[in-house]
Parts: structure tokens; C-alpha cells; sequence
């Protein structure tokens, strides 16, 4: 059974998860609490064999990505992924057609208890194998949101550059710690300015 407090990055390429969830580490990691971050296995994956993963490789991908998190929720306080298998759900529809991953993979997902997505206010970024191109994060970020919209899982959108971003993440976190868990309807909960019904800092449908 997981007993840590797991924290799930999601969002499309080049929008911080990474240096998001490094710096969420630094700044919780302080006595008494044992913290971990989970790096995104994808990434080892195509450093080691110099390519993008193929269609039937997906699967295993997801698999190992929420094994290194249940992992690290049995022997931390509290756990922050850099991205979950969802997002290779999300990249498997996006890149091959395939959307036979969301179902196991919102599954998987459901057990962090604060998902985080990052917002698109990030200039886009190269690096390396893993990123397509400034024109797939809208509609990656709109397959993110409807798979959990559609699961009835909430998020909270993190926007800012810098220390804002990081600061917005912690309120998030701050809030999900003292408010008791709900997950029965769908909860948006903007970051810039903190209200639960913005859609104006953001200009992708649903």
C-alpha cells in the first residue's frame, strides 16, 4: 500500500515538468520528511537506445514509470513524478492513433493524490529525441485535460516562469493538503489567480 503523499506532473513537451519537479524537491525536502522525485523513464528510455519508443514499446514504458512511483511511495513521505503513465497514454494517442493505454493508465493515475499541469506559457524548448515541436503541446495539452476531465480527476493548472511557477505549485500543494479529498466532479483550479472556474489565462477548449 502506498503510504506517501504523491504529487503527478503532467503536461505537454517543454512546458518546466522537469526543472518543476526538481525544484518541488528542493524546496519540500527538509527534516522529517523524506522526499523523492520520480524522473521520467521515457527520457532514460531513448537516451539508452537513441530513439523514440514504438508503438508496442508504450505499454512497458507506462508500466515502468508507475512501478518507479509505487516504488518510492513505500519508502518516502512524499513523492513527486515527473509525469505519470498517463502522459505516455496521452503521446501514444497523439503520435500512433493508439488510445488503448488511457484506460490502465488513468487508473494508475487516480492513486496520486495532487496532479499538477503545466501550463503552456513556457517558450517551447529543443531537447533532443523526445520533443516533436512547438505545434503538438495544444493538442496534447487538450488530450490531458479531457482524459482527466473525462475520468473525473482533478488538476490544478500551474502557470509563471521562475520562482512564480514554483510558488504557484506549492499553494497548490498547500491547498490539497488542508482541503479534504474530491474527487467527484471535476475541479479547476488556476494557479495565476487562483480561482477554481478561470479559464481566461488559457485559450484551449476542452
Amino acid at each position: 500500500m502506498r503510504s506517501a503523499f504523491v504529487i503527478g506532473l503532467l503536461g505537454a513537451e517543454s512546458t518546466g515538468k522537469t526543472t518543476l519537479a526538481v525544484e518541488l524537491g528542493a524546496a519540500l525536502h527538509g527534516p522529517g520528511c523524506r522526499v523523492a522525485v520520480v524522473h521520467e523513464f521515457l527520457r532514460e528510455f531513448c537516451d539508452r537506445h537513441g530513439r523514440t519508443p514504438q508503438i508496442h514499446e508504450q505499454r512497458a514504458i507506462a508500466a515502468e514509470q508507475t512501478h518507479r512511483i509505487d516504488a518510492a511511495a513505500q519508502e518516502h513521505d512524499l513523492v513527486i513524478a515527473d509525469t505519470t503513465a498517463l502522459m505516455i497514454a496521452v503521446y501514444s494517442d497523439q503520435v500512433f492513433g493508439d488510445a488503448s493505454l488511457y484506460a490502465e493508465a488513468l487508473r494508475d493515475h487516480a492513486r496520486c493524490d495532487l496532479t499538477l499541469l503545466t501550463a503552456l506559457d513556457l517558450p517551447w524548448q529543443a531537447d533532443g529525441l523526445q520533443r516533436d515541436g512547438p505545434h503538438v503541446r495544444e493538442p496534447v495539452d487538450v488530450r490531458v485535460r479531457r482524459a482527466l476531465q473525462g475520468a473525473g480527476l482533478a488538476c490544478s493548472v500551474v502557470f509563471g516562469r521562475g520562482q512564480e511557477r514554483l510558488a504557484n505549485a506549492l499553494a497548490a500543494l498547500e491547498r490539497a493538503r488542508q482541503a479534504p479529498p474530491d474527487t467527484t466532479r471535476w475541479r479547476w483550479v488556476c494557479e495565476r489567480c487562483g480561482d477554481a472556474g478561470c479559464e481566461r489565462h488559457s485559450r484551449l477548449p476542452l
